[in-house]
Parts: structure tokens; sequence; C-alpha cells
């Protein structure tokens, strides 16, 4: 039985928000507020005023600064000078759907695989309602590169993987697509297309007809073609994963360029270790573990929806919001359905309170309720996962290493390990007239920087051996630590203190303070540090004043690069 029972849903509610008369029981503030976090990831740009956000979502101006001074409090949102910007955060509502995409993990691997052997970019995707939505991307790295992101959203007629979904659409389905076709005949609603200019969309009458013929082609082939449907040059080859009980759960799609193949001898190339690929993944999910079952999940950031923000901005802060949010990113701590109990447990909520959320949620098309629970469902990836999935390390270091140095007034860095050395790969500069001047790119000797401490320290036992053995210290000043057996100790004490602190030991006069950055796994991937002129205060007041300040920063990062790369990789270069 329904644990929603007051509202009702029309049986295609798994691809598409079917209601059409709001419920009751609405959360107000959580519609208006995802109407807001949507314009701001699927507008144009990355910026965005409020008073853009009136315009694109039609709402009064008390209600969207509102609604964004609790984003940005929630972490969803960032500011920057006077515009708003999506902040990593936002990803863990991607991750939300990801989490409980079962097929998702049996899949990658071998999606992977399939682009190692051939050499040409392979994507996973799913329906969602009449569009295509991507999940998992093997991209292969080339001057012309083809690749899409995750949680990019095509139209179904402009796409190979949409002709195999559609072959399945009842009539409720196909009269939808006809609706947003004569609605939006450019596609402007789907941000991930390049933009057709007025006048250039074929007749309507025309795109539906190659449409049909070319859905009734892959009904009888079992596999679609893209030849240059989605802008010139591009081709691709899809086929379809079905689950154990026969339906598609997904497409997976080999994608590549005119100037590389001809979509014949593309289809001729790929197609054998396509349907290989496809029914060792078919198999995959016969077993078990590709089922998924409840389980908490390491990544996932508490919930903000306690009393001290709301008792802190008052009227300006949206509890109610919150809340949503948090019962929506709740979904990602599960590999499987969740009952209403699992996320009232998990969010701190009243029954009653999770409930009014996933009313909400799921009359906007973000959650479905089957037999087993609730889902959420892949239209939650256009809050934001696409861009954010596009983000690099340093991209999500830089507006935390600029907040630092807001803070400690000097300049703050961000460095990965390479080779016997250090490369920076973000970095903000004080205002000092003598600051540190170091520019991204540098490289310096790991072993005489803090940093360098830092990433030796985090290296497996074995790995820091050998990595120590082969380094021969110099002494760069009379400081430096320039004896195997000192290096060692000091990389040893960086390991148990948790931070290095060098002193003057790369340069006369230069202090540095650093601490570790980490994935979603836990490991160690970069660096931060603070650096500073050594004449300013003593060691010990240097150290009191910015470690915790820098270790705050780090945690920062961690839990972004965490959020963004739970199942999207993070390029650390």
């Amino acid at each position: 039985m329904s644990q929603l029972t007051e509202v009702t849903t029309a049986p295609e509610a798994a691809t598409a928000p079917a209601v059409t008369t709001a419920p009751d029981e609405l959360v107000g503030p959580l519609e208006r507020g995802l109407a807001v976090l949507r314009a701001v990831a699927t507008g144009p740009g990355t910026r965005h005023r409020p008073g853009d956000l009136v315009r694109t979502t039609g709402l009064a101006r008390s209600t969207v600064d509102r609604v964004a001074t609790t984003l940005v409090r929630l972490g969803f949102l960032r500011t920057e000078d006077r515009d708003l910007l999506l902040a990593p955060r936002s990803a863990e509502l991607g991750n939300a759907y990801l989490a409980v995409c079962a097929f998702l993990e049996a899949l990658g691997p071998r999606a992977e695989a399939l682009a190692d052997e051939l050499d040409e970019s392979v994507s996973v995707a799913v329906p969602d309602g009449d569009g295509v939505r991507f999940i998992a991307q093997a991209a292969r790295r080339r001057a012309m590169a083809i690749s899409f992101r995750v949680g990019d959203l095509l139209p179904a007629e402009r796409c190979a993987p949409g002709a195999l979904f559609a072959a399945d659409w009842d009539d409720v389905q196909r009269e939808r697509w006809r609706a947003r076709r004569l609605h939006d005949p450019l596609d402007t609603d789907f941000p991930a297309l390049p933009p057709r200019p007025a006048g250039a969309e074929p007749a309507s009458e025309k795109v539906e007809a190659d449409f049909v013929a070319r859905v009734r082609q892959a009904r009888e082939d079992g596999f679609a073609v893209d030849s240059r449907l989605i802008e010139p040059g591009l081709i691709a080859v899809s086929l379809p994963v079905r689950d154990p009980a026969g339906a598609v759960v997904c497409a997976v799609s080999v994608v590549s360029h005119t100037s590389r193949h001809s979509a014949e001898s593309l289809t001729a190339r790929v197609l054998p270790p396509l349907r290989a690929a496809v029914a060792t993944m078919e198999a995959a999910l016969r077993t078990p573990s590709a089922n998924g079952t409840p389980a908490t999940a390491t990544a996932v950031r508490p919930p903000h929806s306690g009393s001290a923000l709301k008792e802190e901005l008052g009227a300006g802060f949206l509890q109610s919001l919150a809340r949503g949010l948090d019962v929506l990113c709740a979904f990602g701590s599960l590999d499987g359905p969740a009952r209403l109990a699992d996320l009232a447990r998990l969010t701190g909520l009243p029954r009653a309170t999770a409930r009014r959320s996933l009313i909400t949620l799921r009359h906007l098309g973000y959650v479905q309720e089957d037999a087993d629970g609730f889902r959420a469902l892949p239209r939650v990836l256009e809050l934001g996962y696409a861009r954010l999935s596009g983000l690099t390390l340093a991209g999500i270091a830089t507006p935390h290493l600029a907040e630092l140095v807001d803070r400690v007034h000097e300049s703050a860095s961000l460095a990965v390990l390479d080779d016997d050395e250090i490369r920076y790969v973000a970095r903000v500069a004080s205002t000092r007239i003598m600051h540190i001047d170091i520019t991204v790119g540098t490289r310096l000797p790991a072993y005489a920087t803090s940093m360098g401490r830092v990433l030796l320290a985090a290296l497996p036992d074995d790995q820091r051996e050998a990595r120590l053995a082969r380094v021969t210290p110099e002494a760069l000043t009379p400081r430096t630590v320039a004896t195997p057996e000192a290096l060692a100790k000091a990389v040893a004490a960086t390991a148990r203190l948790g931070y290095a602190w060098v002193e003057q030991e790369l340069e006369e006069g230069l202090r540095s303070i650093a601490a570790p950055v980490t994935n979603g796994g836990g490991q160690v991937v970069a660096a931060v540090n603070v650096a500073l002129h050594a004449g300013r205060a003593t060691g010990e007041e240097s150290l009191a004043t910015l470690l915790p300040h820098l270790l705050e920063t780090a945690a920062r990062i961690s839990a972004d690069l965490a959020a963004v790369g739970r199942f999207s990789p993070v390029p650390t270069g």
C-alpha cells in the first residue's frame, strides 16, 4: 500500500512528472527553492543575479532573496560579488539518484573497459521523460574530444539512445513528446545541446516522421545509430541494456567523429564488441550485488535542517526548504529503495515532515514510489550535477582558498605530488606589498616544502620509503633538512601530527604550514598551505593563528571533492 496515499500518479510517473494538480500538502518553500536552484543550474552562463532569477522563475524578488539566502547558508549555492553560483555541495542532490542507481556500479567498469578496447568514448544513459539523461562517461582524451557530462539531458529524437527508449513508449508518452516539441521547437530547454538558430528547425512533421522511422528501425535491429543528430560530425552507435525482467534500464553508446568513421564504418567496427560488453553487463545485473540493498554511505554530510540557522537568520531562512533538501540528499546514503521511516531516521525529522517533503518531491518528478519504497529519479541530476561534474580540483579549491586568504591575510595554495616534486594547481595571493611570488604550474622539491611533506607522509609505508630512498636532500638554506635520516623523521612527524610546518627550509624568510586534502575515499590527493614571511610573527603565534583556519579550509575542500567526485572522477592536474 502506498505510503503517500494522498497523491495520485499516472503509471508513467517513473519517467516523468505526471501529476498536474498540486497536492494539498505541497511544501511551497521546497518547490520554490528547487525552482531557483534549477534556474541557476540550467540557465545560460554560470553566474546569476537575483533579478535574473526573478525573471526566469516568475517568483517575487523577496522570495528569491529568501531562497538564495537559505541555499547559500546550506552550501548549495555560493556568492561571488553580487552573483549566485552553484556550489559543489549541490552535487549531493545528483548523488541521491546515482547512489540508488543499482546498475551503475555493475556497468561503469565495463564501459571503461569497452572504451579502452575500442579507443572511443563510451557513455551510459537512462530515460528521463521524453529525454535521455547521461549517467556515466568513459571519454578518450583527444584534440577533437567527444563527451557528455554526467547529468546532461538530450531530447530523445536527437540521439541514438532515444530511439531505443521510445520503442517502449505508450500513447501518453508519445503525446507528451509531441507537446514538448510543439512548445520548444528549437530545443532551448536542453542546455547541453548546441543552440539552433531561429528558423533552422526542420518542420515538425518531418522531425516526427524521421524519429518514428528510426524508432521502428531500432526496434527491428536491436540497436540505434546517431548520424550527426546532435551536431555536425558527431556519430554514435547505441545498444539497450535490459534487467533480469527484460526491461530496458539504460543504453550504452560508443561515440566517435566523422573524421574517424562514417556511421556505417563505426557500426561495423563497434557493434560486435559492444554486444559482447552489453552481454556482460546484463549478466552482472543478474547477480544479487547489482540489485542494491539499503546501506549507509560514508560520503554524505550531515543534514542542515536544525534550528540554529533559523534562530540566526529568522524569517530569512526557509527551514522547510532545508528539511526538504535533507530528505532528498538522504537518498544518497542508501544504495537501494528507502522507506519513509528510513528517511525520517537519516534526517532526524518527524515522519510527518519527511512525508510532506516526499509528497512535494514526487509531485515535482524527483522521486517515485513503488512497492519497495521510494527512489530518486534521474531528473534530480538537473539540479546542477552536469555543471559540477566538470569541475577540476582547482575549480573546487579556489573559492575556499580565497576565503582563507580573506581570513588570514596571507597567500594560500593547493598542490599535488608529481614524481619527487610538488606542482601548484591553484593559488590565491594576498594583497600585501611583500608577498610570496609563486604561480600555478610552479614545481618545487617535495622534501623542502610543507605541502610536499604532507603528500609524502600520506603515501603507503612502502611507497614512502622507496620515494625517500631515491631523494638526495640538498641544503637550500642553512635550515633545510638535508640528510635522509632527518627527512624521514620530519615526514613521519608530519604523518603523526596531521599537518606540516616548514620554517625557512626552501628559502630564507619563508614560513609555510600545510594540511592534507582528501577525496571521498579518504585518500590524500592534494595539500593546501598558507605561506608567509617569517618576520611577521613568531612560529608559535603563526601556528596558533593559522592552523585552525587551514584545517577548516582543508576539510571544506575535502567535503566538496567528496561530493563532486563520488561518481564522477575529478581531474587533479
